[in-house]
């Protein structure tokens, strides 16, 4: 049943009355609810990934479990563990001369309130209870906004959740792009989306009529650049494991790769004995992820039409030689494209799917003049031993984050703040950089005591003598 907007108003004031009337919750408080949250997803995993299966067609328990279960169990126990710690007063510095005679300074962090949180369908679970592992420890509450594209998954959610939380602490609201809208609408705290570039515009264009601040997690075209000193196979078991992993369905999958001229041929077919060796059948095969629905599947065909229409070379990888023009589900098999440009659709959109165009070139530097020449990605990945040229990298590109020989990993760190930059996002949470996303850092000074209120009596009026040597002689 879709969630009306007096659901959502009621909840919200409710939420906000209750923060009001009791305050910031103790640390006990919300160690409580990560401790709930951990034992509800642990305890329902087999149902999660069963309603993932359902929801994608095809996607197995193993798959589920790796990308959306115990991704998701480490960052809520880092921050039950490091919570007492976040959550303790910062000291700074109390100006001079004033430190000297008792002023003292430092940061509190409070929560913010409301925090609501619109979550995708590519990894239902991962991408709605990660961030909570911050937006719990910053002692905030939830309102919920899951996709519609999963409905199954959505719906098992708000049965689990509204079982293991009261509608004060989390609330989920199901429902489909109207419920969204009037959800980006409301007066919150702090609005999480993730998701695609073009709603994110929508997104954040609803939010400001509120002033509501907002963390955007997007995606983009995430490079990968191959090194001459790249091991190709070693580069290739890496890159597809994360390229083919939930059919390539990652906001941080890689998106293209840019190989040197002298390795190209050897990574090519590296890549085709890597996927030869991961998925030796795909029509039938459980291991690898449906296309979530006929739309997705239709767009990222197109994508490889208009490639092979504007003069690109497309080859399908397909171990077994399976006929997919007559399956059940919407399958892809992984598909490399060759001499691609940027007039091609598939060098402008993200992909989100089994599809890797590859570029050849002679010099590093035209791998970074072309990164730059785009927008910002989410992450960009480096394959080499050359440690400058790994350096000239990293330091001459912009992105939310890299990993280095690998793709999509630094999500994993949990001492990395994950997010965008640009195009790809903006703000950041994981560890304790999610903590601090979600709280308000509030300044307090404490001033000198009263007894010693003469000292300000030189900067107060009537002012006598030279104020201007006064003032500098504060400034030292």
């Amino acid at each position: 049943m879709e969630s009306t907007n007096q659901d959502m108003e009621r909840i919200l004031l409710l939420q906000k009355q209750y923060l009001i009337k009791h305050g910031p919750p103790s640390n006990k408080l919300r160690i409580d609810r990560l401790e709930r949250l951990k034992s509800m997803i642990h305890d329902n995993r087999y149902k999660f990934a069963d309603a993932m299966n359902e929801d994608f067609g095809v996607r197995g328990r193993e798959t589920s479990l790796l990308s959306d279960i115990y991704t998701v169990i480490p960052a809520l126990s880092k921050a039950i563990k490091e919570l007492p710690k976040w959550t303790k007063k910062e000291k700074r510095k109390a100006n001079s001369p004033f430190n000297l005679f008792g002023a003292k300074a430092y940061i509190q962090y409070e929560p913010l309130g409301t925090v609501g949180m619109i979550s995708p369908w590519n990894f239902p679970a991962f991408l709605a209870f990660a961030p909570l592992a911050g937006v719990f420890s910053a002692g905030n509450q939830v309102m919920h906004k899951p996709s519609e594209h999963s409905p199954i998954t959505s719906s098992l959610m708000k049965e689990l959740c509204d079982d293991a939380f009261d509608e004060t602490e989390f609330a989920t609201f199901l429902g489909g792009p109207e419920t969204g809208a009037a959800f980006t609408e409301l007066q919150f705290d702090h609005l999480l989306y993730t998701g695609g570039g073009k709603v994110a515009r929508h997104v954040m264009e609803s939010a400001a009529k509120n002033l509501v601040p907002v963390t955007l997690e997007l995606g983009g075209k995430s490079p990968v650049i191959i090194g001459e000193s790249a091991d190709a196979k070693t580069t290739a078991k890496r890159v597809m494991f994360g390229k083919t992993l939930n059919s390539g369905q990652i906001c941080l999958a890689p998106d293209y790769v840019m190989v040197h001229k002298s390795k190209k041929d050897e990574f090519v077919n590296s890549v085709k004995e890597v996927v030869n060796e991961y998925y030796p059948s795909i029509k039938d095969n459980k291991d690898y992820t449906s296309i979530i629905n006929q739309n997705h599947y239709d767009r990222i065909q197109g994508l490889i039409a208009d490639a092979k229409e504007k003069g690109a070379t497309v080859e399908t990888i397909n171990p077994a030689n399976e006929d997919f023009t007559q399956q059940e589900f919407y399958k892809i098999p992984p598909t490399l494209i060759f001499n691609v440009d940027d007039s091609m659709d598939v060098m402008k959109e993200e992909i989100f799917g089994p599809v890797l165009p590859i570029k050849e070139y002679e010099s590093l530097d035209e791998t970074i003049s072309y990164v730059n020449s785009n927008d910002k990605p989410l992450g960009l990945y480096y394959f080499g031993s050359d440690k400058n040229e790994e350096a000239k990298v990293i330091d001459k590109t912009s992105s939310g984050g890299v990993t280095v020989n690998n793709v999509i990993s630094h999500i994993q760190q949990g001492d990395l703040p994950f997010g965008g930059v640009g195009g790809s996002g903006m703000g950041q949470y994981d560890g304790h950089d999610g903590f601090k996303n979600f709280s308000n850092q509030k300044s307090v000074f404490k001033d000198i005591s009263f007894r010693l209120d003469s000292l300000f009596s030189s900067i107060r009026p009537p002012y006598k003598g030279d104020i201007e040597k006064i003032l500098k002689s504060l400034l030292k």
